[in-house]
This record gives structure tokens, sequence and C-alpha cells, in this order.
């Protein structure tokens, strides 16, 4: 009966291409009835097939014990197809393995040819069990009469100790002498093994440094010099002394070998093994940079590969050797090789320092350039406010892809912001960098991107004017924000300039003219996040601006700021309406503001200019309270500003929110706002019994009210509050000590409940000093408050903003790198340190309106009193309860005063 032989089985997968399994099936059906025949040979061919189906994904582990037949063979040929299925299909997991132990230890006994097979299948299948059942005969073969058994069995022995680490002791005795040996093919193979032990413990085969320096100084044998090599890496870390043994040889091998292979692996062990330190190791470490900067020159790509990776290694310890070399390493990074372009940016971003930042990022930026973009460049983009960084040449590489370009984009932020800007030098240089990200890059880099813009500007402070005006260009480009959208385009940025524009517009040039970029209908489009930060900075251009205004007002600016005013509320109010709960209550609080701002631009009349003429008076306690004392320019110009420059913004340490103390008395996990679902106890119940009885005491006046039954009722806490305030009113004329003392009492828990409430106002300054007279206190109108003429006009100061061609010297920039700490934390050297804002210093809302507004360029600054309220300032809003009749002697109350939120 004719059977397919292997042959034929693969002829045959080559002619059934189109119905492979369906051949494959009938094949098995096949093997299955051959492998169970009587006949070896037949059988032994149906393994064979077997293990050829097995490499192509078939599973043959149904097969294993009729595979352990084959192995138990007496004919060699057919053991050794036995052994080479046992190797291709077994594991740990097989069954029948158990089954091989005295198979094994027969073969281990039997003819040098069943020896050789036995033991190259035993390193195949080798488990725990049989290596510590076998161990002792695989050991005995160290010493077997012919060379190739005994290497065979010097690298059996390594699987054997892998699995069963018990036999190392004896075997690493047995090994040692294997060192000796007379066959070099011997002692190359246990070389190998004690290369292999010592990566996993070097210190227990220090002792045999001697024996294997010896062979070092007088073998030949390239390969085996590799492992003596490798072996030495392992072993020098850990030996101080071996370190100046080793440098004569290896440092001749380095120098005659032609060897490309050896003489990498010395370059190698001299960076692991600390053999390039000190006076000894510099010439060294110059001859091993010099070869691996011939390797970047060589047209083989490996040589280029391993050269990149060992030169990473020596940078650290030999910077200023591989500088010299800079400009091949630089042409590596242009390689059509993907990995070799990889490794180069490793060793370029490695290579980076104080002295040659600027050109090495110049060559990477001219890399993500791309003739075909469609996407303007920096230079084109920025025209006469950035200084040109990129060569106008240089088209990318055309296997540049988007991860590589993102790697790239990313370790050009990495090697500028490394330690905080240590190797910076210029920050204008630096901002017009990452300004040229935003346009070239095309990938997503725009979060990082934004993070050092904010970060550099809050830092170096003397980079703040020139990257406003940067930002102002990015926000001024249309089409830039018509495609913030799309992927590639960097957006994040945008929200970076607008927070600076509005956190810096001191330096903005013409600070309404950004105005109408900030609320372009296209800005509708953005994240969230970015639409409120546009919200928020044209809210601050427009307050900076109209104090602007207000200190140069002539008449003729009034149209102009009633036009900004609506064009504003125009545009505001589209985005009152937006999805999104952040950008609407923006949009709906400033909105609010301008109306207020537009009533009293309508309302404004020209005022004489003459009102603040006379400064003979030297008393400050006199105010001028007729119309005629009012400024010349509407008092809402500075509405704006006070309250979004209180204070200047700093940088924050790392740890600072760490640092904070939690106030005592503060519960975390408290709720701050009462939940629905958990009722308070009404106390003003009681409140309102007392207060209804004493108005039904005066029913004789006609003031009789059904009060009684509305405060028992449950009503709201507004109504509650209404009720509070009726019973201060309704009081009787004379109270007796007792019910003053449980009304203040009532007053007080009452307070105390709603002082975390958002929906009330209280009022947190601290009490009225004893003996303290509240009555004799005036009630005057604040827009009355003149300031007195009786000071000289104060000399107007003038800022300079910084022009960047203007400049004739370098400018010495100062980055506040350590940022500002909690009260109480780590002290902070005083050029870094500014007082943190507690809660208890954080000024009251009329405080910060109060506060003068900054001082601003070739404009006179009107000098108002500090311990007074600002006569430009807000009214603000009072309830005042009429005085009744007949009460002129009795005791006088203090209106209440509502501020506005």
């Amino acid at each position: 009966m004719w059977e397919r032989t292997l042959q034929d089985l693969i002829r045959g997968l080559r002619a059934n291409k189109n119905d492979e399994a369906k051949f494959i099936a009938q094949a098995m059906d096949e093997v299955r009835k051959e492998i169970k025949s009587k006949d070896m040979e037949l059988k032994a061919g149906a393994v064979m097939k077997l293990t050829y189906l097995d490499m192509l994904g078939y599973d043959m582990n149904w097969a294993s014990f009729h595979v352990i037949e084959v192995m138990s063979s007496s004919k060699i040929h057919l053991k050794s197809v036995g052994y080479l299925a046992a190797g291709q299909s077994f594991n740990e997991d097989t069954d029948v393995l158990m089954l091989t132990t005295n198979l094994i230890k027969k073969d281990l006994t039997a003819n040098p040819a069943d020896v050789a097979i036995t033991l190259n299948g035993l390193s195949h299948v080798v488990t725990p069990d049989l290596a510590r059942d076998l161990s002792q005969e695989v050991i005995a073969m160290l010493n077997h009469s012919r060379p190739h058994i005994r290497k065979r069995a010097i690298l059996t022995l390594y699987k054997l100790c892998d699995k069963y680490p018990g036999a190392l002791p004896q075997g690493v005795i047995r090994l040692q002498e294997r060192l000796d040996d007379s066959d070099p093919g011997v002692v190359s193979a246990a070389v190998n093994v004690f290369c292999e032990l010592a990566r996993r413990n070097p210190l227990d085969y220090l002792s045999l440094a001697p024996h294997l320096f010896h062979l070092l100084t007088t073998s030949s044998n390239n390969w085996m010099l590799i492992k003596l090599v490798k072996l030495f890496g392992s072993l020098a870390p850990h030996e101080p002394r071996l370190v100046k043994k080793l440098l004569p040889p290896i440092t001749e091998l380095i120098s005659t070998t032609s060897a490309i292979s050896v003489l990498y692996e010395c370059v190698h062990t001299c960076i692991i093994g600390n053999m390039l330190q000190g006076a000894s190791g510099l010439s060294l470490a110059r001859t091993c940079v010099s070869k691996l900067a011939a390797f970047l020159q060589d047209a083989d790509q490996n040589l280029k590969y391993i050269a990149l990776l060992a030169l990473v290694k020596i940078v650290p310890t030999h910077p200023d050797l591989v500088a010299e070399h800079q400009d091949v390493i630089l042409a590596s990074v242009d390689d059509d090789d993907i990995s070799i372009r990889m490794r180069a940016l490793d060793l370029v971003t490695a290579l980076v320092n104080r002295n040659n930042l600027q050109p090495v990022v110049q060559q990477l930026l001219s890399h993500l350039v791309q003739s075909h973009t469609s996407a303007p460049s920096a230079v084109q983009s920025l025209s006469q406010h950035v200084v040109p960084v990129i060569p106008s040449k240089a088209p990318s590489a055309p296997s540049q892809s988007a991860a590589y370009r993102l790697v790239l984009s990313q370790s050009i932020i990495s090697m500028c912001s490394n330690s905080t800007y240590d190797n910076v030098t210029d920050f204008e240089w630096y901002l017009s960098v990452l300004v040229d990200l935003t346009y070239i890059s095309n990938v997503d880099v725009g979060a990082q991107i934004r993070d050092q813009l904010i970060d550099v500007v809050g830092r170096v402070r003397a980079a703040r004017a020139y990257a406003v005006k940067l930002m102002v260009k990015l926000l001024s480009d249309q089409t830039l924000l018509m495609h913030a959208s799309e992927p590639g385009t960097c957006s994040e940025v945008l929200w970076a300039a607008a927070w600076i524009c509005g956190e810096y517009c001191s330096e903005l040039l013409a600070p309404e003219e950004l105005l109408p970029y900030l609320l372009h209908p296209e800005v509708a489009n953005l994240d969230p996040d970015t639409i409120a930060v546009y919200l928020q900075a044209a809210n601050k251009i427009y307050g900076y601006w109209a104090t602007e205004a207000a200190q140069q007002w002539s008449e003729d600016l009034l149209e102009k700021v009633k036009a900004a005013v609506d064009s504003i509320m125009e545009q505001i109010e589209e985005f009152v309406s937006s999805p999104h709960i952040e950008v609407q209550e923006r949009a709906a609080n400033i909105l609010q503001l301008f109306t207020f701002i537009k009533r009293d631009l309508a309302t404004h009349r020209p005022k004489s200019d003459s009102v603040f003429a006379d400064t003979s008076s030297t008393s400050l306690t006199v105010f001028d309270a007729s119309p005629i004392g009012s400024p010349s320019f509407p008092k809402s110009l500075y509405l704006i500003h006070p309250l979004c420059s209180a204070y200047e913004l700093n940088p924050v340490a790392s740890v600072a929110q760490t640092s904070v103390p939690i106030p005592d008395g503060l519960d975390l996990d408290a709720w701050i706002v009462p939940s629905m679902q958990v009722p308070l106890p009404d106390e003003d119940e009681g409140a309102g019994e007392v207060a209804s009885e004493k108005k039904v005491k005066k029913s004789k006046k006609g003031k009789e009210k059904e009060s009684a039954g509305r405060s028992k009722s449950k009503g709201t806490k507004k109504r509650k509050e209404d009720e509070g305030i009726e019973e201060l009113i309704a009081q009787e004329e004379v109270e007796t000590p007792e019910e003053m003392a449980e009304r203040e009492q009532r007053k007080a828990e009452r307070l105390e409940r709603i002082r975390d409430d958002p929906y009330y106002i209280t009022d947190d300054h601290p009490p009225k000093p004893p003996g303290e007279d509240i009555d004799s206190i005036p009630i005057v109108r604040l827009d009355e408050l003149l300031p007195s003429s009786s000071k000289a006009p104060v000399e107007p100061r003038l800022f300079a903003l910084k022009s960047n061609s203007a400049r004739s010297t370098p400018q010495r920039f100062v980055v506040e790198k350590e940022g500002e700490m909690p009260e109480g934390a780590t002290p902070i050297p005083p050029q870094f340190h500014s007082a943190p804002i507690t809660r208890q210093q954080t000024p009251s809302l009329f405080e910060r309106i109060s506060t003068p507004p900054p001082v601003l360029p070739s404009f006179q600054q009107y000098e108002v009193p500090e311990d007074e309220p600002r006569s430009s300032t807000p009214e603000p809003i009072k309830v005042t309860r009429a005085k009744k009749k007949g009460t002129s002697n009795k005791k006088k109350r203090m209106p209440k005063t509502v501020q506005p939120e």
C-alpha cells in the first residue's frame, strides 16, 4: 500500500492553496491511521508530518504518546525524529513527560550518537522534575571522552540549572574544570555558560576573574573574546580593582581588532564597567567615541544603530567628546531608517546644553517643515514679529510619520524645558519656537505647548511683552481659528494666547483692536474651556482699556466707548445661550456688567474740566457734595479693571498645594450647603412667635398683622429672613435687658446658620470695638466724595513696552524657578517669594474696587485718599427704612447696606 510522505504532503499543500483546510483534514485522517501502525518507519513518517503541521499551527498534543514511542526506537534516524517532535511539541504541561525519565537515562549511557541526540532533545523538553532526576547524569557527561559530547553537556547543564537551581553548586565546580579543557569549543561553551550565569548574580563568579583574564589575554577566538568581554562587563562594577587590570587589554583590543563585533563589545563593556571614569579613562573614552563616530559614517545601518545606542550611554560622563561629532549625529536625524532617527533623537536630546541648544533645535525644526504642506510656516505667519528660526529649504523625509513628528516635537519641548529651562538663554527665542511648533508640527502637542507658554510667561517677567505680541498674532489668525477643530492644529494654544493677553493686557499696544477677535463668532466652535477663557480675556482687556481711556478722557472718546460697549454686548449675547454651563454663566455675568456700564454711559453728561484745577487746599477731610464734584469721565470705566487686577498671578511651587494646612474647625466632609433631604431644625419659629406676639401688642396703633400664623407656617428661607428684618423694625421702643439679650442671641444663631448659605450675603468684618458709637457715623453718598485739592498733582509715571529690536545688548532673563509656597511652609529665597493670599488677607469687594488702578503710560493719575472709597466706583445699594414718627429721641438704628454680589 502506497503512503503519502512528508514531501508529498508539502507538494499537496502547495497545490491546494485555495482549499487548504480540506486537504489538511484529509491528511490528518491519514496520519491518525498511520501513527497507530506497528511499523515504526510508518509511525515515524506520520510523526514527521505532524511535526511539520505543528509548525503551521495545527495541534499535535494528541499524539504525544506516539512521539515517545518513536523516541524509544533503537534506530538512530528514527530516534532523532522522535526527539525532534518532542522538542517541537512538548511543554511542561505534557503529561507523558514523566514516562521519558528512564528512557533518557538509558539513552545517556548508549553510544555517542544516541547521547548527542538525547542531550539536544533534553535541553528542549527539560522540566523541573526531569532536571532534578537527570542532573547527575548530565554532570557526568562533562567528563565524556568525546569533545562534542562535553560541549553539548555543558550547554544542557545550563538549561537544567535554570529549571533546578539545586544542581548549580556541583555543576559550577565541574564547569570551572572545563575552562582548562584541551578543546577550544568546550572552553568557549563553558565561558558562554558562565557569561549567562554572571548576568544574574555576578558576585558568585568574581573568583573566576584570574582564570578568565588569562583566557582574555591568550585567546584568539573572536567569539570567545566577545563572551569574555561581556563577562567582565558584568563583573567589573562589583570589583574596582578589576577595572584597572582590564584597561590595558581592553584598550589594545579596541585599537587593534578588525572585528566590528569585538570592537563594539569592548566599547560597551567600557561603558557599563565604569572604565571611562577618571583621568585614566579619558584617553580610552576618546578612543571609544572616535570608533563609534566612524560607525555613524558607515553604510551599514546596523553599525549606525549600535553606535547611537552606545553614544547615548557615554554622553552623561563625557558630553564634550560626543559633542565634537554633533554634525554627524544631527545628520542621522534625517536618515531614512526610522529606528536610526529615533536613536539619533535620543542622543541629541541628551547632548544639548546652553551653548548648542539653539542650533540643535533649529536643525530639528527644519525636519518638521514640509515643502508640500498647506499650513503656513512660522516665518510667514508671524512676519515682522517673530525672529525666523527655520531654514527655507529642508523638506522633510518622505517616510516621516505622524508618530515620528510627535516624538520630534515632544523632544524639542523636552530639551528646552529640562531642569526648568536651564539651557535656555533667550526666552523670546523659545517663545517663537513654541509658536513655530504650533504651525508646523501637524500633530497633537497643543496641550504641551499651552502649558509651556503659560509657565514661561509666569516665570520670566522680562519675556511677557514679547509673548503678548506673539499671542496677538495667534488670536488674529483667522485660519488657525477656523481649523481649530481639525486634528493636529494645536488648538489648545489659543487657550494660552487668550489667557496671556487677558492676564497681561497692560503689555498690549492697542487693547481695543483685539476685542473683536476674542468675540468672533467662530470662537463658539472651540472647546468650552477655551471659550470661557476667551470671554474672560475680553472682559479683562476691556477693563484695562476703559481705565486707560478714563485717564486720558475727552468727550470725543464717549462715542468710541459707547460703540465698543454696544459691540461687546451684541457679541456676548450669542454666548449666553451656549449649551455649556461654564460659558453660559461667564457670558451672563459679563453681560450684566456691561448692561450697567451702558446705562452709566447713556446718563453721562460732560463735566467742567476745571473741577480738579484747585490744588491749594491741604485738608482731606472736607468733601464737596455738590454735583460738580463728580469726575469728568463716566465712573463705570473703573468698574471692571479693579476686579481683575487686585493681585498678580505668580508661579506656584510644585508642592504648594500639599503644604496648605487645613484650618482648625474645617470639616472637608461636611456639607457646605445642607442637603435638602436633611431638614434643619427650624429655630426661627420661636423667634417668629415672639415677634408676632409683640406685633399683636401694637394693634392699638392699627399695625396688627397676621404674623403669628405666618411665623408658624413652613415658608422658605427668604420669607424667614424677611420676618427677621421686620422683627428688628417692629421692636418695642424700649426693650428690657432680657429681651435685648434674647434678641441678640437669636440674631447670632441665625447668622451662624446662614453663614455658608450662598443665597445670603453676610458681613464677615470683625465686630466693632467696645464703646464705638455707630449712631455718630454719618450717611454719605459715595459719588459725592471729591478728592481734596490740597495736594500737588501726581507726577506722571511711564513704563516702556520693551522692543526686541531696540536692544543693543542681550537681555538678562530671570527665571522664577521655585514659585510661591503657602504661609508656614519651607521658606523661599526673597527674590522668588511673595506673600500668599489667605482667606483673612483677601480684601472685600469694595476694598478691591477702591484699589487705585495701575499707573498707565503718559497719563496723569488722579489722587484719591487711600483710606476713603474711590469716587469713580459704583455706589453700594442701600436699603433704608423710613424713620418712625415720634422716635427722634429714641435710639437710632443703622441702615442695613446690601452689598452687590
